[in-house]
């Protein structure tokens, strides 16, 4: 199209070229049609660049860039840990076992789905997968290869019995815990691998009962679990230095040492004693169960192994 010498196709042309910064050189000249689909190519280019920056803008803008950063973080701590425990479900039981794991300094990670739960552990600074504990790619992701226990509080049993049943495929060395909520649920759980069934229902219910015929010795017992300066320990064999293995409970002078008090011993096949006969050899496999304070459970420790 020509107006009164001025060929209008070239005018649109060399704005749309200009307006684009795309340049005035060509490789060689164009036909009108070629033309015409070079300008619908850079309008779309131009359009197609536009919606990106702002999907990037808005990416950052709202946070969402911060929070894929902050959960790679989070990843790249849980491939590094190694000998942890694996917590499914944040729920009551599960946020109490999480206490009693950091209060020990024991590193966790926890496995949760629930929205709401979810921004807790952001705020508390918890280690944790958002995903399903019954699936095997997110106890793996949890490091469940490199775990040394796990605790199911999921409050469905046969959610419990799949998790349990997947843990103990994935990794046949791991300790398991499970909770249940019906009698029938506690044969299931161990025979599809856990190492322990917690009913807390039934253990509140005895509790309880406790304290109407035994109040004072119950009290007595909370109060020694809940002073956070006294520590009932557990001493393994493989923990002796190679001058105490084989040793009997008095030359191991524990009292005389560190003032902490030896209240129960297990042998290598699961049987419980207490207050054990100073007699009693330390023999592979076997467990002391020690009574103390910070203090003297941490000299227990220190002169056990030295």
């Amino acid at each position: 199209m020509i107006i009164e010498g001025y060929n209008f196709n070239e005018a649109v042309y060399t704005s749309i070229i200009i307006l684009s910064t795309v340049g005035l050189g060509v490789i060689h000249p164009l036909s009108v049609t070629g033309r015409w689909f070079v300008i619908v190519l850079i309008i779309i280019s131009v359009i197609i660049f536009a919606y990106a920056i702002s999907v990037v803008t808005g990416y950052v803008m709202e946070g969402e860039l911060q929070i894929y950063l902050k959960y790679r973080k989070v990843r790249n701590k849980i491939e590094k840990l190694n000998d942890h425990v694996i917590v499914c479900g944040y729920g009551r039981n599960g946020k109490q076992a999480c206490e009693q794991l950091r209060t020990h300094h024991q590193s966790f990670v926890t496995i949760e789905s629930n929205d709401r739960i979810i921004e807790e552990l952001n705020l508390d600074g918890t280690l944790f997968i958002d995903g399903d504990a019954t699936k095997d790619e997110v106890l793996l992701e949890a490091g469940i290869l490199n775990a040394r226990a796990l605790i199911t509080t999921l409050p469905n049993d046969a959610a419990n019995v799949f998790v349990v049943l997947t843990a103990r495929e994935l990794n046949p060395k791991l300790k398991i815990i499970s909770r249940a909520s019906e009698d029938t649920s506690e044969g299931k759980l161990k025979r599809a691998g856990a190492n322990n069934v917690i009913m807390p229902d039934k253990i509140g219910g005895t509790h309880m009962a406790s304290l109407v015929t035994r109040p004072d010795v119950l009290e007595f017992l909370d109060y020694i679990t809940g002073r956070i300066n006294i520590r009932l320990e557990e001493i393994l064999y493989s923990n002796l230095s190679d001058r105490l293995k084989g040793k009997t409970i008095r030359e191991l002078e524990i009292r005389n040492k560190t003032g902490a008090n030896i209240i129960g011993f297990k042998t290598g096949n699961g049987e419980y004693t207490i207050n054990p006969d100073p007699d009693t050899v330390m023999q592979p496999d076997a467990k002391l169960f020690v009574l103390g304070t910070q203090e003297q459970v941490s000299k227990l420790l220190e002169v056990l192994s030295s």
